[in-house]
């Protein structure tokens, strides 16, 4: 059993707004999230937001397939919880802070339990560079995406 726990934070020139729209976007994450090889809506809300996902994401040591359903909180973030996947279990969130003058404070937080062959696999440096991988590119691609309109 290995608990994998990392966060990433980004200050990020564009407005909360504009960042809770992004990362709200799930089917359109990989293509600001270079660590989500696919993500497939299997189920939306009431309002036509993912609720239910399956996401496939390159860990580095292996790719990883998740069942992740989400809940909303428009304009301060989102969170998630696996309900099947190749981890035991996994929950993370997107916290987004408005900084005024059209900035906004985005941290990305992921804690999950590898189980005992993927912990095996992520131990030592191995597994603090995956930790980096699948955070930093989180808050690395919103803020180019933000800013920029591309990753």
């Amino acid at each position: 059993m290995g608990i994998l726990k990392a966060s990433s934070t980004v200050e990020v020139d564009a407005p909360a707004s504009r960042c809770y729209e992004i990362i709200s976007d799930l089917e359109n994450s990989p293509k600001w999230q270079a660590s989500m090889v696919s993500c497939e809506v299997l189920k939306a809300d009431s309002e036509g937001r993912a609720e239910l996902v399956e996401i496939e994401s390159d860990a580095k040591v292996r790719t990883l397939t998740s069942r992740i359903a989400f809940a909303y909180q428009p304009e301060t973030g989102m969170t998630w919880e696996q309900k099947k996947g190749d981890m035991k279990w996994m929950t993370g969130s997107w916290t987004l802070e408005d900084l005024g003058d059209g900035r906004t404070r985005a941290i990305y937080a992921l804690e999950a339990d590898t189980g005992r062959m993927l912990g095996l696999l992520l131990k030592g440096p191995v597994g603090d560079k995956v930790k980096g991988w699948l955070t930093n590119d989180a808050t690395s691609g919103l803020k180019k995406f933000a800013e920029e309109g591309t990753v």
